[in-house]
């Protein structure tokens, strides 16, 4: 079975398995994407959405969260861990929405970005979310379970892993894709125990068990 030929039919197992699948993350407009995915960086998604409800109740908008004080927006998104840099990041990246595109969010890779605290996966997962466009968001769940698998060759850097898995999956499966691997990751390829092989829909496929 070649790379291409695995990919396919994980997608295809990954469907059947998780035919719902959506982001974990909260969000009723793409500005709140934005700050909840940098607020994501080493918290929970869980955490995240609880920290942000606090965030929009005092800053409901784009214009307010960018005139808000740096400390201010510290004091509420610290639980989420590096307070500081996430909310100069967040401050800064709303000033660009407000100031360059009218507070609306851009919807290509290079002008998102360019925006402060914005990397490669934060940009996919805008573009396929918010935009429908093709997109592969190597977070960690995503970058375990390839390995794993056998799409990549022990391939830890997130942008050497998108690149990669560009080459195996369809432009139009990568978001959903992505959004399965976290549900897989969750529950039943896990990282903190021992993956649940005995249950996998792919056990039959998946390098690691066959070694």
């Amino acid at each position: 079975m070649t790379k291409k030929q695995r990919a396919l039919a994980i997608i295809d197992r990954l469907k059947q398995e998780y035919p719902e699948t959506v982001c974990t993350l909260d969000y009723d407009e793409a500005w709140k994407l934005l700050v909840s995915v940098r607020l994501a960086a080493q918290c929970t998604d869980a955490r995240v959405n609880v920290v942000v409800e606090d965030l929009y109740a005092k800053y409901p908008d784009v214009n307010a969260l960018a005139e808000a004080p740096v400390e201010e927006i510290e004091k509420i998104v610290r639980p989420c861990g590096l307070g500081n840099s996430k909310a100069r990041d967040i401050s800064a990246c709303m000033k660009v929405l407000r100031d360059t595109y009218g507070g609306k969010v851009p919807d290509t890779m290079e002008a998102l970005l360019a925006l402060p605290g914005v990397g490669r996966k934060s940009a996919n997962l805008i573009m396929g979310d918010v935009f429908g466009k093709p997109a592969i968001v190597t977070d960690t769940h995503c970058i375990r379970l390839v390995n794993r698998m056998g799409l990549v060759d022990g391939i830890k850097e997130p942008a050497k892993v998108e690149k990669e898995l560009w080459k195996l999956i369809p432009p139009e499966e990568g978001n959903d894709f992505c959004h399965r691997l976290v549900d897989h990751g969750r529950a039943v390829c896990t990282a903190r125990t021992k993956p649940y092989c005995e249950k996998c829909c792919v056990r039959d496929i998946c390098r690691q068990v066959l070694k």
